[in-house]
């Protein structure tokens, strides 16, 4: 009888081992995921996060420059934000998809951007005063072509630089143009990169699609700033710094009103009135003394007077300042 309670009492023993175990290993898998070492995640869903609200805001921009540079109809929608290796991004390209690559100085790589040749014929169409239709998109370009597919990049990746102010000011550079993805590749084949892919329409019945592919060496640098929250605290910084200097340009043009006082005097009303010509007025600055140059009645500056080819001129000194 005794054995018999050991006996239980192992097996109860076992049970609880087992369910423990059991148990603990549904933990372990929930708290842990799988790594693929062949396309480890370089960009987290915060970073994907954020180029999709960059690239959001550019071809917002875009769209309306592009609607009235061409003139006809254009929208342009952010489709997906997806990374994979650079060997899976080139395979899945097609050949004929036109390749142009550039620069975002200071990110350090080159950028790639891919344009269906169903976009690129109707661009390059409205560009040689056509009515933006199809026509053998699928052959190569022309050397004239060439020239205007890179004036319209240069003019895309202008307002690519805008979009990226809200992050750090950068500047574009155009590298060259290839046919095709393979003949200049911008990384390794192993290296992860995200790709950006657009959805174009050009016109009412005209429908192509854009994408830009960054390598993470591109992006590595800016990684801590690619969050939505850091974005949207920067972006209306950026957007007072825009409308404070707009508002500079257009006030560079308006007159004012400058004027210089030689000196001050505290007279009674009855020496003005016996005032004649020939009479002295002894001021409050002395000859070797700077004078006060007004801006819109308002002083601004410390300056001497002097003469230039016979005029009467003053030479500023120093900023105005209350002396004490």
């Amino acid at each position: 009888m005794e054995n018999q309670n050991f006996n239980t009492d192992e097996n109860l023993n076992e049970d609880s081992n087992f369910s423990l175990e059991v148990s603990m290993s549904d933990e372990f898998k929930r708290g842990c995921k799988l790594y693929n070492f062949r396309r480890p995640d370089k960009f987290s869903k915060e970073h994907l996060k954020a180029l999709q609200d960059i690239h959001r805001d550019f071809v917002r921009h875009l769209a309306t420059v592009l609607t009235g540079y061409l003139r006809m109809e254009v929208e342009i929608d952010v489709i997906s934000v997806d990374q994979l290796t650079y060997e899976e991004y080139i395979c899945s390209m097609p050949s004929h998809v036109q390749n142009m690559i550039f620069k975002l100085n200071p990110l350090s790589g080159e950028i790639s951007m891919g344009m269906s040749p169903e976009v690129l014929a109707v661009v390059l169409d409205r560009m040689l005063g056509g009515a933006g239709v199809m026509n053998d998109h699928g052959r190569e370009l022309t050397q004239i072509e060439e020239l205007l597919t890179t004036k319209f990049v240069e003019k895309i990746i202008k307002i690519l630089e805008e979009a990226w102010g809200t992050i750090l000011p950068v500047k574009s550079e155009f590298v060259t143009l290839a046919n095709g993805y393979h003949s200049v590749p911008i990384t390794t084949s192993g290296e992860i990169v995200t790709l950006i892919s657009f959805e174009v329409r050009l016109g009412q019945k005209n429908f192509g699609l854009m994408n830009i592919c960054f390598p993470y060496p591109v992006l590595e640098t800016v990684l801590p700033k690619l969050t939505p929250q850091y974005i949207y605290q920067h972006a209306s910084v950026a957007a007072n710094e825009i409308g404070k200097n707009e508002t500079l340009e257009k006030i560079k043009t308006a007159e004012l009103e400058m004027s210089v006082i030689l000196g001050t005097a505290n007279i009674e009303i009855n020496d003005v009135l016996d005032l004649k010509v020939d009479d002295v007025i002894k001021l409050d600055r002395k000859l070797d003394e700077e004078l006060v140059a007004c801006v819109n009645k308002k002083e601004k500056f410390y300056v001497v007077p002097g003469i230039v080819q016979k005029k009467v001129c003053v030479k500023i000194m120093e900023q105005y300042h209350e002396k004490e």
